[in-house]
């Protein structure tokens, strides 16, 4: 028999089963066995297996030595409100919630034409790319690619491995304030590199956030994309004056 049905592995249609049964309640406070999970699936218990992991690492599941699998409360999802004005940090304080950035990597790169136009620059403009990640209250959040004019901002990476705040390091940069000028929402599955940095299913859903966030002159200072997880993270469009930008 294949393991995958019109293209989808049988373990992900299990886990979304249960996912479903649990949301549901027809699955309440301890998971069936294996055994029995096979059974009402039609599938072997490799495939079972595979598909509580799936959902144990999503934190819809907890396994306990010796006692079985257990339902574990839904978390509840962080709200970010996108718009103009409002940071990251700043909404999180808010939901009485820890936020800090973590610097992945960094390298210097040059403005290739979709950049160049973003941050107005010329085309080969040397630029700082920080790649990084938002934990909250100890829970991966997102991870973000962000780029910077290497010539305005020269210390922007060193300010933000310091404070694990591009608000800061900004600030420190020079700018004190600034603004979202867009936003543009799309979605797709995690990629491996991502569910590995994330910390979540193989399989998990993330909204991308693509934006150009610019001073008060309307002078162009980042252009960054960030992955959010669906299953941890709720985005909320607001008026333009509860709105969001980086972290």
């Amino acid at each position: 028999m294949s393991p995958f049905e019109d293209g989808v592995a049988r373990w992900r249609r299990v886990a979304d089963e249960i996912r479903s049964a649990i949301g549901e309640g027809a699955i309440v406070d301890v998971l069936p066995s294996e055994v029995d999970l096979a059974e009402r699936y039609g599938v072997n218990r490799h495939t079972v297996r595979r598909a509580i992991a799936s959902l144990a690492a999503e934190g819809l599941l907890r396994a306990e030595r010796g006692r079985g699998t257990f339902v574990s409360a839904a978390p509840k999802r962080a709200v970010y409100p996108i718009g103009p004005r409002t940071r990251f940090s700043e909404s999180m304080l808010k939901q009485s919630l820890e936020p800090s950035g973590r610097l992945i990597r960094s390298e210097r790169v040059v403005a290739d034409t979709v950049l160049a136009g973003l941050l107005e620059l010329r085309p080969g403009a040397p630029l700082h790319r920080l790649d990084s990640l938002s934990v909250v209250s100890g829970m991966p959040m997102s991870r973000s690619v962000s780029h910077f004019s290497a010539e305005r901002f020269p210390g922007i990476i060193d300010a933000y491995a310091e404070t694990g705040s591009i608000t800061a390091a900004l600030a420190r940069e020079g700018v004190t304030d600034y603004r979202r000028r867009e936003t543009r929402l799309t979605a797709e599955r995690v990629t491996t590199k991502d569910a590995d940095l994330l910390s979540c299913a193989p399989d998990a859903i993330v909204l991308i956030s693509t934006a150009v966030d610019v001073d008060l002159e309307d002078r162009p200072i980042q252009s960054i994309r960030t992955k959010f997880l669906a299953d941890r993270m709720e985005l909320v469009l607001g008026p333009p004056d509860q709105s969001a930008s980086g972290l």
